[in-house]
């Protein structure tokens, strides 16, 4: 069976969604965290750590 690695990029929006979570944001616009691209993830971090 193939594994499947993990890019740089994936890591990096896992920790992200991991960080959101913690602050207790488990959606953005009516959508889950997983479903969204790694801008908009990184966008709504940041508003939220200001």
């Amino acid at each position: 069976m193939r594994r499947i690695e993990e890019t740089q990029m994936d890591l990096k929006r896992e920790e992200i969604i991991q960080r959101l979570v913690k602050k207790g944001v488990f959606k953005l616009h009516g959508k889950q965290l997983y479903e969204l691209p790694l801008y908009a993830l990184m966008k709504a971090y940041i508003v939220r750590t200001e």
